[in-house]
Order: C-alpha cells, then sequence, then structure tokens
C-alpha cells in the first residue's frame, strides 16, 4: 500500500514537496554531531540514546520533546537554557522547543536560519529543523569557549570597508555603461517579420 499524504489539494502538495526536501545522509549527520557534542559535554546518557534515523517520522521522535536540543545549546554555551524539562506533556515539551530557539536567538543566528516550533514537534518541516541544526553547528565555530565538535564550514566574517572622502570623488567623473553610454550601437538592420509592401 502507498503512502498516503495527510489533506487534500493544496495542502498534499505543500507535504510531498516537503517530504522531497528530506536528506537521510545530512540528517544522520547533524544527528552524529548531536550525540558527540553532548559526550563532549559528559551527557553519555543523553547522547547514548541518540541513534540515526531511515527517515524524518525517526527524527521527529527523537528530538520532538527538545531535552537534546536544550542540553545542545547549553553544552556549546552553559548556562544558554535556564531550565530543561523533562515532562512529557505536549506543552513543557514545546517549551524546550521554544526555549532552544531562544538559545539560537542569543548566539545571533538569522531569523531565516531558524524554524518554527510545530515544525519540530509536529513533525510538520523536518527539513528546516535540520537546516537549523546545520546553521547551528557554523554558528558554533565562532562561539568563545566552546572547543567541541563542529560540524559545517565557518560562517564568513563581514568584511566592513571604509573610504576616504578622496576615494569617494574620485569615482565621481568615472561614465560607467551602465550610465548612459551604449558605444554608438544603433537599431541598424534589425528586421522584425515581413516588411510591409507599399504599392501605388
Amino acid at each position: 500500500m502507498s503512502k498516503q499524504v495527510r489533506g487534500f489539494g493544496l495542502t498534499a502538495e505543500l507535504r510531498r514537496k516537503q517530504d522531497q526536501k528530506w536528506d537521510g545522509d545530512t540528517a544522520n549527520q547533524v544527528i552524529m554531531w548531536i550525540s558527540d557534542v553532548l559526550s563532549h559535554g559528559e551527557k553519555e546518557e543523553l547522547a547514548g540514546n541518540i541513534t540515526e534515523v531511515k527517515d524524518a517520522v525517526q527524527f521527529t521522535n527523537q528530538f520532538k520533546n527538545g531535552v537534546a536540543l536544550c542540553h545542545l545549546v547549553n553544552v556549546i554555551r552553559p548556562g544558554s537554557v535556564k531550565k530543561v524539562t523533562e515532562m512529557k506533556t505536549p506543552f513543557k515539551q514545546m517549551e524546550n522547543i521554544g526555549n532552544f530557539l531562544a538559545a539560537c536567538e542569543k548566539f545571533k543566528m538569522k531569523s531565516t536560519d531558524l524554524f518554527q516550533t510545530v515544525d519540530l514537534f509536529e513533525g510538520s518541516n523536518i527539513p528546516q529543523v535540520v537546516s537549523t541544526i546545520l546553521a547551528l553547528g557554523r554558528k558554533s565555530h565562532t562561539i568563545e569557549d566552546y572547543d567541541g565538535p563542529k560540524i559545517g564550514s565557518r560562517e564568513s566574517n563581514e568584511n566592513k570597508r571604509e573610504f576616504t572622502e578622496e576615494q569617494l570623488r574620485a569615482g565621481e567623473g568615472i561614465i560607467n555603461l551602465q550610465a548612459g553610454s551604449n558605444k554608438g550601437a544603433s537599431q541598424a538592420g534589425q528586421n522584425f517579420g515581413k516588411t510591409r509592401a507599399i504599392i501605388d
């Protein structure tokens, strides 16, 4: 029997597109990084419970309570999440996820890199969750006092340039090609379609 998609019409189409974005290899790299960071932070018991996944549903089931993610940011920067709740009520689990996202914002991660709480809790957009954790891995390269495992390449630094008044004025006298010159181009020789014959 084929896998049935929830919803109809546009909802089903959006769900299919999200399912196509799922990359199991990347998700398992993220999972192994989380496990390594937790082991580095002496959270061996928690790290031991994290296993590789075959699909987005298994990923959701492992992380939807938010506990591992809260401990992850606490290892990267101690005290990022003040209280990690182990309770299994949906409200508390969503609170853990919210605390993880708030810690990511404190790390000055871009808002476009972050997922929404329901994306993980309801499993509605797991590729975005994986993308957020990868962005956190990139950000971990720049966090002071963190010397644990890293994933992804280091974020680029801002390359701000300062120009003197003389340098700015030197550019004012130069007319580039986008400022009105077309190097003598004309419409000579252009012919669109059949010519109109005028007969007396």
